[in-house]
């Protein structure tokens, strides 16, 4: 992982727990909703010949 990705990740995560702490109710469950969402509606929209396929490359470890 490039130092740019933990950086933004650790940004995402500053950025969630302040709105956890400190937003309203709504907005957090929103967002909260949303980042969790987002991955899970995009791996339901896959074919099932990607999803196999994604499945494969997760076991054979991506990249190697």
């Amino acid at each position: 992982m490039s130092p740019v990705q933990k950086y933004a990740i650790g940004a995402g995560a500053a950025v969630l727990l302040s709105l956890i702490i400190f937003g309203t109710g709504w907005i957090t469950l929103l967002v909260v909703l949303g980042v969790v969402g987002a991955p899970v509606v995009g791996y339901l929209m896959l074919d099932p010949s990607q999803r196999e396929r994604l499945k494969r490359a997760r076991r054979r470890g991506i990249g190697r």
